[in-house]
């Protein structure tokens, strides 16, 4: 389903349809793309996930739907589940892998130079 311009030129998004769990991959669809961050949505399948990496920008991941381990600076997982938030620095080491199938908002925000 597209997204529905509104009178007041923003953009309505139906989160249940933007993206669906795939078997065995992970699905992601950029909703915004700006100079001072991106607005990713994820769907991962059970297993599934974002393998270590570092990015220079500020992340906060949301979780929508189902379960998954964060993992940061090699820290054992740290479970997160339907509803709740975690912020992670930049330029800090971090994964996350699926213990279920899950969506996730991922929201990175640029820092001012």
């Amino acid at each position: 389903m597209k997204s529905k311009p509104t009178e007041t030129a923003a953009e309505i998004h139906d989160l249940r349809e933007m993206i669906h769990h795939q078997q065995g991959v992970v699905v992601s669809r950029t909703v915004v793309r700006r100079d001072t961050g991106t607005i990713t949505f994820f769907a991962f399948d059970l297993g599934q996930g974002l393998p270590e990496h570092v990015v220079p920008y500020d992340a906060i991941l949301y979780l929508t739907h189902g379960t998954m381990d964060i993992y940061v600076e090699e820290s054992d997982p740290i479970p997160c589940r339907q509803g709740e938030m975690a912020f992670m620095p930049a330029n800090v080491p971090h994964a996350v892998v699926a213990t279920m199938p899950c969506k996730m908002f991922l929201i990175m925000l640029r820092s001012p130079e």
